[in-house]
Formats: structure tokens, C-alpha cells, sequence
């Protein structure tokens, strides 16, 4: 991925956004230190869409009734 300074990008931003488009993201630098990205409107498209691992969890096809049975047994004394 290209690292770019903010000042640079600013004077190239059109280039910056064409290359993005081309699927070649960039990184936008302040002071050395990255700030952003810069990446193409299908790569965001494609990256916003990817669900979180929660509702992931919850559209799982199982059931209540076919969750494994929890073990009640006792913890064993760690004799500490």
C-alpha cells in the first residue's frame, strides 16, 4: 500500500482517487504518522457490508434445543 503525506495528496488528490479506483489504496500520512485510507468505492463498498461477528452468531442455524448439555460437575480444589 503507498504511503502519501497529506500535503501531497492534497496537491494530487485526483491521482490519488484514480488510483484508488484501480484498486491500488493509498495511506494518507501526517507528520509521518498514517491518518487514512484511501480506497476505491467497490473496496468500501465490498468491506462495509462484511456483517460483525455478533450477528454472525446470531443468524447460526441451531437452535436452543441443540445446544450441547452444560457440565454441572464441580471444579476440582486447586490446593493453593
Amino acid at each position: 500500500m503507498k504511503k502519501i503525506q497529506l500535503r501531497d495528496a492534497k496537491a494530487r488528490l485526483s491521482a490519488v482517487v484514480d488510483q484508488a479506483a484501480r484498486g491500488k489504496p493509498s495511506v494518507i500520512t501526517r507528520h509521518g504518522r498514517p491518518e487514512a485510507v484511501i480506497v476505491g468505492f467497490r473496496e468500501w463498498e465490498r468491506l462495509s457490508h462484511v456483517p460483525s461477528f455478533g450477528r454472525l452468531l446470531m443468524s447460526a442455524p441451531a437452535g436452543l434445543d441443540e445446544l450441547p448439555a452444560r457440565d454441572r460437575t464441580p471444579l476440582r480444589d486447586a490446593n493453593l
